[in-house]
């Protein structure tokens, strides 16, 4: 029989698969044709530390150690820019409070970006620590570290049954059954459709729309030293991608769970709001996608054992902050798991905990 069985290969997933395969039978189930398809696969793979909520803050935290050292570093230079547009300066210094980002002079910020708009911009503030994630090398690092140590890492296998077993579960997919010990429900936007397959009383959770689009780089200029420039009140951002740039209307639309898409109206506001910051107009767009970020709602990330069914194990609920925490949450995962004890605050544990929606 199986110890831990992992339904969901995004990062979620497929980081604690790596943790759990050293402590027993690992597997893992991905619906899809390869990992990180769906939300791990078109995040903005930044590293802020400082971003999300006090228990996500002090997880990212915790993680800096991994992504600095392990396998060369999976972290490079990026830096955020924050913009605030004229007449905003209360708000743009709660935001340097929130970011401990450095207030910055204005021409010296144009000499680092060139096409910013001294007309609209009032403020500007810069984040030397935000870095660029390798995502996909760090998703292949776990998966290989989860197969090193006996693990399983199973593509196309959607699960279609979950049985409750006196001694653990039977899942089916279409193809396969699968018996284990203990369920983790990693499955990202699908986690309470797991959940009710196996008779587990779900969050109740929203997936939210998250789009990009991808532009030539403005004005043809070298954008690849550029940082990450973000709107103090995250209307939008834009960063550096494969010679252009990223832009995402920072949107939040509640969806259900389903293989997302963009809409173009979405695009088309967020674009407009990112052009009032610029003097380059957007003339075209190679690219768009999207994809949903589920959130607890407290915006806490939900790890542990079910209230009713400590078999059943949560690794959800990382909305957008998956990768730059995931490091730490793994760990925590295999903490919980082992009965070791975790090296993040008891306070962190209780606001991940499964049980304060009970």
């Amino acid at each position: 029989m199986i110890d831990f069985l992992i339904i969901g290969g995004g990062i979620g997933g497929i980081s604690a698969a790596a943790r759990l395969a050293p402590l027993g039978k690992t597997v893992v189930l991905e619906r899809e044709s390869a990992l990180g398809y769906h939300a791990s696969g078109r995040s903005a793979a930044m590293f802020e530390p400082n971003y999300g909520s006090p228990s996500t803050v002090e997880l990212s935290h915790a993680s800096g150690d991994f992504f600095q050292s392990e396998d060369g570093s999976f972290l490079s230079p990026r830096g955020v820019m924050f913009l605030a547009a004229k007449g905003e300066d209360e708000a743009f210094r709660r935001c340097c409070e929130s970011f401990d980002a450095a207030p910055m002079d204005l021409k010296q910020a144009v000499d680092m970006v060139p096409i910013l708009n001294t007309d609209t911009i009032g403020n500007v503030a810069h984040h030397h620590s935000g870095e660029d994630i390798d995502t996909d090398r760090l998703i292949q690092w776990f998966a290989k570290t989860c197969r090193a140590h006996g693990g399983e890492v199973n593509t196309s296998q959607e699960v279609t049954k979950i049985t409750k077993l006196s001694d653990g579960w039977e899942v089916h997919t279409k193809d396969q059954v699968f018996r284990a010990k203990m369920l983790l429900n990693a499955a990202g936007a699908w986690v309470d459709q797991v959940a009710k397959l196996a008779g587990i009383v779900p969050l109740n959770v929203t997936p939210l729309r998250r789009s990009m689009a991808r532009i030539p780089a403005p004005g043809r200029h070298d954008v690849n030293t550029w940082p990450m420039l973000l709107d103090i009140h995250e209307n939008w951002y834009s960063k550096p991608d494969a010679g252009g740039l990223i832009v995402s209307p920072a949107e939040e639309d509640p969806m259900k769970p389903f293989d997302a898409w963009p809409d173009d109206m979405v695009i088309a506001e967020g674009l407009a709001r990112y052009q009032e910051f610029v003097t380059e107009e957007v003339t075209r767009v190679e690219a768009t996608w999207a994809g949903l970020r589920t959130f607890s709602p407290d915006r806490n990330l939900v790890i542990g054992p079910d209230t009713a069914e400590p078999s059943f194990f949560w690794v959800a609920c990382q909305g957008g902050y998956g990768f730059q925490s995931c490091p730490a949450v793994a760990q925590l995962v295999a903490d919980l798991i082992s009965g070791q004890t975790p090296a993040v605050d008891r306070k962190v544990i209780a606001a991940l905990d499964p049980r304060r929606f009970a």
